[in-house]
């Protein structure tokens, strides 16, 4: 079965306006095929320059003649984050004749972590974040508990097996821990990063505590800190924001830290199949994680993403802001029959919130559960908040 990305349509519409466009997202999430498809979409010869080849590298010995020579193509270099010299003269290039579609640039690291990239080709280049799977590319073919279990990495997801998906995983993060993040400029011993990950695993969707990793670890907090960094923008883990506004409650600040994909949480847990996964105690917190994570890819374009706790135990998931202001709650639930509790009251009423849902599993109707409170099935809710703007128009530099 052929999944469709949702991403190729943005694509081919940034391909009509940037110069550049630049695809990041974590390894072997289908970044090359995406940009293949792209450009077969696009009336124009493509050159794909793989960078980890040093054949393909010996092309670029004299980048700047290549570029000159063959200004009329599109050129595809994969792997920009090893390279990261290439950005000045790619400006040069785009300043030299400035057409759409010029260069695609792939990376397995955000644009921050990519030395220079946004101040080379600022006003340039458009920048899109692609994810592994999400639930509205899967849904018509498979369910949401394969979804969930496996994880969205494609050779993961698609394997013949829950044994095979595991020994994919086992080497994806092997691949990323020794060869990877050091590239990245990450230099600390493999197995400390495993350990690292691994703990982090068992905060999943609980406050971030850097000194009790610390303590646990045998390392300062700005070590714990920077390693934290180096994760979240290698697309590996998330922090989540806790909101804060104007009030006399004492709210929680620290962040909630997230391992984004769940498969490779469930990795990392040692849970191989749906039924280890339903008998975990980690379950309730990685189907919180699953949907904070796919509800925040939907969103992005629309909002802001917070979660919110005070002190005295009030808390709600997550916090949908418009110009700092929010305008949704979300609370996520596991059990198909959810019932509103006073410290979701109290949130929302804190929040001042008109559009409340609980998000619970299966794809079934959304109804209310009170006037001001709805519940939806993940599937419909991610409809809703994607479709709320024309996201076209979004996350460009």
């Amino acid at each position: 079965i052929m999944i469709h990305r949702k991403f190729i349509e943005r694509l081919q519409w940034l391909s009509q306006q940037f110069p550049v466009m630049g695809i990041v997202g974590p390894r072997q999430v289908g970044k090359t095929t995406l940009s293949k498809a792209l450009i077969n979409s696009i009336d124009k010869e493509a050159i794909y320059l793989d960078l980890e080849s040093p054949k393909d590298l010996n092309i670029l010995s004299d980048a700047e003649t290549f570029f000159e020579r063959n200004q009329d193509k599109c050129i595809i270099l994969d792997e920009i984050q090893r390279e990261p010299h290439l950005f000045p003269i790619l400006r040069a290039a785009v300043d030299k004749h400035r057409v759409p579609s010029r260069f695609v640039i792939l990376g397995s690291a955000s644009p921050d972590l990519i030395r220079d990239s946004s101040e080379s080709l600022a006003g340039r280049i458009a920048y899109t974040e692609i994810t592994p799977f999400q639930p509205l590319e899967i849904h018509d073919n498979y369910t949401q508990s394969h979804h969930w279990l496996r994880g969205g990495f494609p050779d993961a997801f698609l394997a013949e097996s829950d044994s095979r998906a595991q020994e994919w995983m086992r080497n994806f993060i092997l691949t990323y821990i020794e060869r990877d993040l050091p590239l990245l400029g990450l230099p600390h011993n493999p197995d400390f990063i495993r350990r690292l990950l691994t703990m982090i695993s068992h905060i999943h969707g609980q406050l971030l505590n850097v000194s009790t990793l610390s303590n646990s670890l045998g390392v300062d907090n700005k070590t714990i800190s920077k390693h934290i960094d180096f994760l979240e923008q290698a697309y590996l883990i998330r922090r989540l924001p806790s909101y804060h506004f104007n009030s006399k409650k004492r709210l929680i600040k620290a962040p909630k830290i997230y391992i984004r994909d769940s498969g490779l949480l469930h990795y990392f847990q040692q849970i191989h199949t749906l039924e280890s996964l339903n008998s975990h105690p980690i379950v309730g917190n990685s189907w919180e994680g699953y949907v904070t994570e796919h509800i925040i890819n939907a969103a992005k374009e629309n909002y802001d993403t917070y979660f919110y706790r005070t002190q005295d135990g009030t808390e709600m998931d997550l916090v949908l802001t418009k110009a700092g202001i929010p305008d949704m709650t979300v609370e996520v639930k596991k059990t198909g029959a959810p019932k509103i509790t006073r410290g979701m009251t109290t949130a929302i009423q804190d929040l001042a919130t008109k559009n409340n849902f609980i998000v619970v599993p299966g794809e079934g109707l959304t109804y209310p559960l009170k006037n001001d409170i709805e519940v939806s099935p993940l599937v419909p809710f991610l409809k809703r908040i994607g479709n709320r703007d024309n996201d076209k128009n979004n996350d460009q530099s």
